[in-house]
């Protein structure tokens, strides 16, 4: 039986055999009685971690991997590459990506091109070109789209951060792409309580090798960040439908807003980028929110707002956008403290 994405986050990882619980418990063990599948957690993993990585590698169409954070999956991701290899990134893209990637640039790894998410000319000639392609579509925090399908299969490798879109809106490995990586700190998880990555792909070679890597490092999830994060899963689907149709109703309304001097939505999805005319306006709006919090991070139930080009690494940012990570509050709500804010 075919079942849709949103029926398998329910029930996908969940166990099936007679008097099992509905739903797989958090094990918090790290060594296992010999001659069963699981022997020591760091090795080979712990039922709950099993139950996760079945549930998002089912979503995305691939086999998955967790990890103790986003980037302890982003740093096992460049450990496939050899020493040498060039790699281009979206300039405007997570800034502890591209951090990761400069600090290699600067020990001598890789060569480091960074692309205009918008020049699909640079992005198609770095295709053939270079050995791997890291790409975010939407970017954070610009919400730029990069088209995936005419990137792959030539001599660069593409790997997509579909923490944004999630596997409801896209699925990366469908339109070619050889790896994706999630935050589940983000959307997955939705409560703002876990740190944690994933990895997923469908090449049985580079499952194994990101596997090694989480054994070598010791990039391990707990078990309680787990199940947390399989439980956000089983709601994702309703969360991200009804906090798009807000995303969808406060864009089109910051829009029409006399201090906001640009609108970044992607027409999906929960995240808007908005300007105002400069740092001290921008400020000021932040300093007014009374709903809305003040925060770093996305994705989770609560409205979350960034002054993002606060931070060094992304100083290139226009100075006057905001971040703006839509949660589950009342529309209106969230209008009245928006508009107050503005005012």
């Amino acid at each position: 039986m075919t079942w849709s994405p949103r029926t398998r986050a329910v029930v996908a990882g969940r166990p099936s055999e007679p008097g099992a619980p509905l739903n797989t418990p958090i094990v918090p063990a790290s060594t296992y009685v010999a001659g069963g599948d699981f022997s020591y957690a760091r090795e080979n993993g712990t039922p709950t971690w099993a139950a996760l990585e079945e549930a998002v590698g089912g979503l995305e169409g691939g086999q998955a991997t967790a990890f103790a954070s986003g980037m302890a999956a982003v740093a096992a991701v460049f450990e496939l590459f050899p020493i040498g290899s060039a790699i281009a990134v979206p300039e405007f893209s997570y800034s502890g990506t591209r951090a990761l990637l400069e600090h290699a640039a600067k020990a001598g790894r890789f060569t480091v091109h960074r692309l205009d998410p918008d020049d699909t000319a640079a992005w198609r000639a770095a295709a053939g070109e270079l050995d791997a392609l890291w790409i975010e579509s939407p970017t954070n925090p610009t919400l730029q789209l990069i088209d995936i399908a005419p990137l792959a299969g030539r001599r660069a490798k593409v790997m997509v951060d579909n923490t944004f879109a999630t596997p409801l809106a896209q699925r990366p490995l469908e339109q070619g792409a050889d790896l994706v990586v999630h935050s589940a700190t983000k959307l997955i998880g939705g409560h703002s309580d876990l740190l944690l990555g994933i990895t997923i792909t469908a090449d049985e070679t580079l499952a194994r090798e990101l596997r090694d890597a989480r054994v070598r490092n010791g990039a391990t999830p707990g078990a309680l960040e787990s199940w947390l994060a399989l439980r956000g899963l089983r709601t994702l689907p309703v969360r991200l439908a009804e906090q798009a149709r807000t995303a969808a109703l406060l864009a089109e309304r910051l829009a029409a807003h006399e201090a906001v001097t640009k609108v970044r939505y992607p027409g999906q999805g929960m995240m808007i980028a908005f300007e105002l005319s400069d740092v001290e306006a921008a400020e000021r709006f932040i300093e007014r929110l009374r709903l809305i919090v003040h925060a770093t991070s996305l994705g989770g139930v609560e409205s979350l707002v960034e002054r993002r080009a606060m931070y060094p690494g992304d100083a290139h940012v226009p100075p006057g956008l905001i971040r703006f990570s839509v949660g589950l509050e009342d529309p209106e709500d969230l209008w009245q403290d928006l508009e107050s804010a503005l005012r």
